[in-house]
């Protein structure tokens, strides 16, 4: 089992800045790529951003030059730092880790924290 925890979010003016972080642990053998998905009230789930193990990134054009993400290899932690926040960033922040189990795994596996709520209003 993976446990995926996830913290960091809040209430934040618009403008400001938030800092999420989402820590993986349990039987993990391997991840490689960790993301940050939303959901705001009456909309799909969308990816936000996501990182691989080599450092790669991508993100969802709304947040570009933004919004950063980053990892730590070492904790299987990621980090999503928020700049510039807008109202239209409000929404549960979800982390998403996939990894492999151990060095025979054929397939990943997904795991996902519980969600942590982000509001920017004035």
């Amino acid at each position: 089992q993976v446990q995926v925890v996830e913290s960091g979010g809040g209430y934040v003016q618009p403008g400001g800045s938030l800092k999420l972080s989402c820590a993986a642990s349990g039987s993990i053998f391997r991840i490689t790529t960790m993301g940050w998905y939303r959901q705001a009230p009456g909309k799909q789930r969308e990816l936000v951003a996501a990182i691989v193990s080599g450092g790669s990134t991508n993100y969802v054009d709304s947040v570009k030059g933004r919004f950063t993400i980053s990892r730590d290899n070492a904790k299987n932690t990621v980090y999503l730092q928020m700049g510039s926040l807008k109202p239209e960033d409000t929404a549960v922040y979800s982390c998403n880790v996939r990894y492999y189990t151990t060095m025979y795994s054929l397939r990943p596996s997904d795991a996902w924290g519980q969600g942590i709520q982000v509001t920017v209003s004035s």
